[in-house]
């Protein structure tokens, strides 16, 4: 009797998993690396398959678990995921869920676990839409530190990560909503999940980039003026850039990692866009004269982007957090130390992290060389929800909940005394 064989994208899902879940890569990267033979459409589909499991690994498992004697080793619990993932998430139809499984346990060499896994995807199949109704899910997808950190919002923003996010554009110099896109009070264009950045109108021509609304905030929200010298802080990949240039200002980007440079400097060549590009540390760059205004989006630990980028919460620790506030301190410090006097510094962060957003301008304020600069009602009237008491700007994924969400940010702005 011929047995169905496993395919190219559980075999890439299967990579893809391991690499995230036991060898910590993100999962960009992981994609990155897959063979090259991989066909684009296998890649893709395979892409949306592990990140699918990711998303929703604690109800994967806790749906399994009542058919499990015993745990399996790691690779045999990543093919009960995929299986297990094709029934209850993605619609795959029964046969093909669970005959590929078998099959990929038996290519990876796993032959004495293929009755086993054949008998516990064949009850998920039966039972585990049941089973997976009756959970709670958003506690269980979720880690306990990052539910902890997220408080009285840990609900909405965990529901939110259950879905898959939808695309947001920002638009060029005097680009027009693309057909099919929806214009969100923000200005950025959005589309349904799973649209092809590649099929929208002007992409290729490079009149419009690829942003979260959320991450569209901070460069709006330092409100250039044309000719203000303006520093964008660790710039790559360019998004932020693009929108200050397009503001008018004469913009530095600033970015220390080649690669990211190399990124940054072919995206404003396609967008047409113009800015000096300077590779160098913020905390060591000392350039012949101050700025008018400065943004700095801080590298921070991107729990604002799990519903993008669901290996985040796989990959990063509580530690983490504390290492990258000593950080934030640091670039905050020198960020105002290239500040004209009166100069303004817009502080981002795509973080849910409370430790990462209010309490770094605190700090930052402590030192005497700036002071508040809260936004005001009508520069947060697109978002008026996401303003706080202290007039920073706070997003998370469960606002705009019926537009689809949006990533978690927060904005700050400071003046240089």
């Amino acid at each position: 009797m011929n047995r169905p064989m496993s395919d190219p994208t559980r075999e890439a899902a299967f990579d893809l998993l391991t690499a995230v879940l036991e060898r910590h890569r993100p999962l960009e990267e992981a994609l990155s690396a897959l063979p090259a033979r991989i066909e684009p459409r296998d890649r893709s589909a395979a892409h949306r398959l592990a990140a699918a499991v990711l998303r929703r690994m604690g109800t994967l498992d806790a749906v399994l678990e009542p058919w499990l004697r015993r745990e399996p080793p790691a690779p045999v619990r990543q093919v009960l995921r995929i299986g297990a993932a094709g029934l209850l998430l993605l619609d795959t139809p029964v046969h093909a869920a669970v005959g590929t499984a078998v099959s990929l346990t038996r290519a990876r060499g796993l032959t004495p676990f293929a009755g086993m896994v054949n008998a516990v995807l064949r009850r998920v199949a039966e039972n585990g839409a049941a089973a997976m109704a009756d959970l709670d899910s958003p506690r269980l997808d979720t880690p306990s530190w990052l539910w902890t950190a997220w408080g009285s919002e840990a609900r909405a923003i965990a529901t939110a990560h259950q879905i898959e996010a939808p695309l947001d554009v920002t638009l060029g110099l005097a680009t027009p909503p693309p057909e099919g896109g929806i214009v969100l009070p923000t200005g950025s264009v959005r589309f349904p999940a799973g649209t092809g950045v590649g099929d929208i109108a002007g992409f290729a021509e490079g009149r419009l980039w690829v942003q979260d609304a959320a991450a569209a905030l901070p460069a709006r929200l330092l409100d250039v003026r044309p000719g203000e010298r303006v520093a964008d802080l660790c710039a790559a990949p360019g998004g932020k850039t693009g929108q200050l240039v397009a503001a008018g200002a004469s913009v530095v980007a600033l970015e220390r990692d080649a690669t990211r440079m190399k990124r940054l400097a072919e995206n404003l060549d396609r967008w047409g866009l113009a800015a000096e590009l300077v590779q160098a540390d913020a905390n060591d760059w000392k350039p012949d004269e101050r700025f008018d205004a400065i943004l700095l989006d801080a590298p921070c630990s991107a729990t604002g982007t799990i519903r993008r980028h669901p290996d985040v919460p796989r990959l990063k620790r509580p530690t983490d957090v504390a290492s990258l506030v000593q950080s934030q301190d640091r670039l905050l410090a020198s960020a105002l130390a290239l500040l004209k006097p009166g100069g303004r510094l817009v502080y981002a962060v795509c973080s849910l992290q409370p430790e990462e957003r209010a309490p770094r301008l605190a700090a930052a304020l402590a030192s005497g060389d700036a002071k508040p600069d809260p936004f005001r009602a009508e520069e947060a009237a697109m978002l008026p929800e996401a303003l706080t008491p202290a007039g920073h700007l706070r997003t998370h994924p469960g606002l705009w909940a019926e537009r689809g969400g949006m990533d978690g940010f927060f904005v700050g702005r400071l003046v240089k005394t």
